[in-house]
């Protein structure tokens, strides 16, 4: 039995869902989402405020039990992303590095002799504070840590000076220079 699939999904009042068949679509004050579950191994219920995701068989494997506890929390994060939304936040740090909003291109100056422009997808916000902090948001809690992640190689923290882009909070491993 999965500890995670067990738990029951708490639908918000000002979300819904609606169930057909392998497909639920989800509406919050934030935008719509759509999944689709594996409608011959589970089966989801609407219970009053609470979605309920089962195993259809009653014998029940580590690969179903595994598959369980995913699906639920992709639905967990698809209810979370439609009523209150997924936002990351990266810092840019190192001399002379920032970051500009050019309309749906995000222009950042980390440290090339050229800037390196990123195409922001229709479905993500992208707000620049202060030219070294960028925000990141949208419904789609994959989509939103893919951009965050994609931004982050652009320029790795490296392990000297700590210069690059981060994510905030994320430990970085300092090294100690060259000794005399």
């Amino acid at each position: 039995m999965s500890k995670i699939g067990k738990k029951n999904i708490v639908i918000p009042k000002d979300s819904s869902v609606k169930i057909e068949g392998p497909n639920l679509t989800f509406t919050g004050p934030k935008g719509t989402k759509k999944l689709t579950i594996n409608d011959k191994i589970f089966s989801s219920q609407l219970n009053d405020s609470e979605l309920q995701i089962k195993p259809i068989e009653k014998n029940i494997d580590k690969k179903i039990s595994v598959m369980w506890g995913t699906y639920r929390s992709l639905i967990n994060n698809a209810v979370t992303g439609v009523t209150t939304g997924h936002e990351k936040i990266l810092e840019l740090s190192g001399v002379g590095f920032r970051a500009n909003l050019k309309g749906e291109i995000l222009n950042l100056q980390i440290g090339f002799s050229h800037d390196v422009n990123f195409k922001i997808p229709k479905e993500i916000k992208i707000q620049v504070e202060k030219q070294t902090i960028i925000k990141i948001s949208g419904v789609d809690k994959e989509l939103v840590s893919k951009i965050a992640a994609d931004l982050k190689n652009l320029k790795p923290v490296e392990p000297y000076k700590a210069k690059g882009i981060k994510e905030r909070g994320q430990f970085v491993l300092r090294k100690e220079g060259k000794k005399k």
